[in-house]
């Protein structure tokens, strides 16, 4: 008995999705974990069950018919109500323990979050942590994280939170001197840190002669600088603490950057998120004055 031939599945919705993504099968496959000539031939099997073609075969690649682009609408929006339910009902559960991912840079991290989060762990010991840390801003609606600690001008209003603290930012040679910042090379940041758009403006005026280099991220400026390549701008909380550092300079003000905590309003309301939010808000208040560069 032959079985009866099966309807369109959320599969192979994907795979239509992920096609009209890539515009290229093999990358679609590959992006959905099955092999080309299997996506080949689903592909096939699915615009003759629909009695339509969902892509124009092009020599630059696939492109999607009238159909294929309804096809694909009809992924994004069932991918979004996805995300939503399972976000909504992350937020309802009051789950005193569970696993957080918090999202920040890796010099928020090292120069600022690990000792803070180290307490945390003893006063919350059910509570795993799963640090992300890059220079791109975690999109917290798709839950790639569930909180955020980051430097912004304007956080996303679909967030909630608060300021904890404004960012002071100075110049920084290496320690022991021996370069004058009116000769000196310049440590500045690369096209990754186009989130720091002041210091950015400020590294436009450096002749390109005393460019010593551009990094993709701040911890690795504050390295390089540490290591004498140059002089470049830096956070104060990490550029007074660190060894191997020296401030040339006062706190510059339009530098200046507010540092927010963040997360999705569906889990405020959830004990282990508002259980990190509060921990790392008071933590931070406590360290105002260092990240503020008060009286400096």
């Amino acid at each position: 008995m032959t079985e009866p031939p099966r309807g369109v599945a959320w599969d192979d919705v994907r795979l239509i999705d992920a096609i009209a993504r890539t515009g290229n099968l093999p990358a679609a496959a590959a992006r959905l974990g099955v092999h080309h000539s299997t996506a080949f031939r689903r592909l096939g099997q699915i615009e003759a069950l629909i009695g339509c073609p969902l892509f124009e075969r092009r020599r630059a690649g696939y492109v999607a018919t009238p159909a294929g682009e309804e096809m694909a609408a009809l992924a994004a929006r069932v991918e979004a109500d996805i995300t939503a339910v399972t976000r909504r009902l992350a937020g309802q559960v009051p789950l005193p323990s569970g696993e957080v991912r918090l999202a920040t840079s890796d010099l928020l991290l090292a120069g600022l979050l690990l000792p803070m989060l180290a307490t945390l762990r003893a006063a919350q010991p059910a509570i795993r942590l799963d640090i992300v840390t890059g220079n791109a801003a975690a999109n917290l609606s798709r839950r790639d994280a569930d909180v955020a600690l980051r430097a912004s001008d304007a956080p996303p209003e679909t967030l909630v939170g608060r300021r904890v603290a404004r960012i002071a930012w100075a110049l920084y040679g290496p320690a022991g001197g021996g370069l004058a910042p009116e000769t000196a090379p310049w440590v500045l940041p690369g096209e990754a840190l186009a989130g720091l758009r002041r210091q950015r403006r400020a590294a436009a005026r450096v002749p390109p002669e005393r460019i010593a280099g551009r990094f993709d991220s701040v911890l690795a400026m504050a390295d390089a600088v540490r290591a004498g390549l140059g002089i470049g701008h830096l956070p104060c909380f990490a550029g007074d603490a660190w060894p191997g550092l020296a401030r040339l300079s006062a706190p510059v003000p339009e530098m200046a950057g507010t540092l927010w905590l963040l997360t999705h309003p569906d889990l405020r309301q959830t004990p282990r998120i508002r259980a990190v939010m509060d921990h790392l808000g008071e933590a931070i208040s406590a360290e105002k004055a260092r990240i503020e560069a008060s009286g400096a």
